[in-house]
């Protein structure tokens, strides 16, 4: 069952991105708009493009459109993949155009093929890292393994392969 925790995981994997928490709602935004949130009553609640909520809303039988540009949907309806994609979405629709770009360009980065990043890392590992503008070990070197186990898609076998390649 999809949870919060995987959510905020989701949610907090992209730059820019904040948690703000009010009574009965934890909220995250990105240059100050929110893209992402969830109530009490169990309901994420996604801003995005009005084609991916056509599509979401087709996708899930219990979701529900909500504030222009919003759909809500139950968490426990939606498998932690398709959270991860539509938060991903919604966190593209609703970002600053500089490191929205950025981001989008990491989905093209194959291992081997950005900066000094070792191929070993793999592919989700060096999309994360390129995604995120850090393309060289020197910028690795810089992150803490909890910065860097933050990303989605950077595992603690890539964090150690990063820091033998650092040594």
């Amino acid at each position: 069952m999809t949870t919060l925790a995987q959510l905020r995981k989701a949610a907090l994997s992209y730059p820019g991105t904040a948690e703000d928490a009010a009574p009965g709602i934890v909220a995250f935004t990105v240059d100050g708009k929110r893209f992402a949130s969830m109530g009490d009553d169990g309901l994420v609640e996604l801003r995005l493009p009005a084609s991916d909520v056509d599509e979401l809303l087709a996708a899930h039988p219990t979701a529900r459109g909500a504030a222009p540009g919003g759909v809500r949907v139950p968490i426990g309806d939606v498998n932690g993949q398709q959270l991860n994609h539509w938060v991903r979405r919604a966190w593209l629709a609703q970002a600053p155009a500089r490191p929205a770009a950025r981001v989008a360009a990491g989905d093209a980065a194959r291992p081997g093929e950005v900066g000094d990043l070792p191929k070993a890392i793999g592919g989700p590992a060096t999309r994360a890292l390129a995604g995120a503008g850090i393309t060289t070990l020197a910028e690795v070197a810089a992150l803490t393994d909890a910065e860097l186990l933050a990303m989605h898609g950077v595992g603690p076998k890539a964090v150690r392969i990063l820091r033998e390649a650092l040594a």
